[in-house]
């Protein structure tokens, strides 16, 4: 008898699994592209929303990595876990080179970059439009 008894709880235990990963809503865009940004510890990440600025995306995340090496790591860990969760990035540039990687994710542009390169191209102050601006520019 108590070995019916653990086989049934068991078969209602992987129905609940089951059930719970069916239920269970997909993770965002944002949240996937941040969670692989942390884990693979990029630097100064930054997610800027530039809905109203430009046609070309929703979003634009820009951060750091230590190293060529680094930036190129961050980078594909990104193309990894967004494939993973179902969203297919639509090309990648700066491999090769690694400086400065651009994922274009369609809603989301992802830059990953070497500091002194970010520091030189200064996109947070080009795309960062805080409400006050905007309302200035219109």
């Amino acid at each position: 008898m108590p070995a019916r008894k653990k086989t049934s709880i068991s078969k209602t235990t992987s129905r609940r699994k089951a059930v719970s990963k069916v239920t269970k809503a997909a993770p965002s865009l944002k949240t996937v592209v941040v969670d692989a940004l942390a884990d693979m510890k990029a630097l100064e990440v930054k997610v800027l929303d530039v809905r109203g600025l430009t046609d070309i995306a929703d979003w634009m995340v820009i951060a750091s990595g230590t190293s060529d090496r680094h930036v190129r790591s961050v980078a594909q860990r990104v193309v990894e876990r967004t494939k993973e969760a179902g969203f297919r990035p639509h090309g990648v540039e700066g491999q090769q080179d690694s400086d400065w990687v651009l994922i274009d994710l369609n809603e989301m542009i992802v830059h990953v970059m070497l500091p002194r390169v970010r520091e030189f191209y200064g996109l947070e102050k080009l795309w960062d439009m805080t409400a006050t601006k905007r309302a200035a520019r219109a």
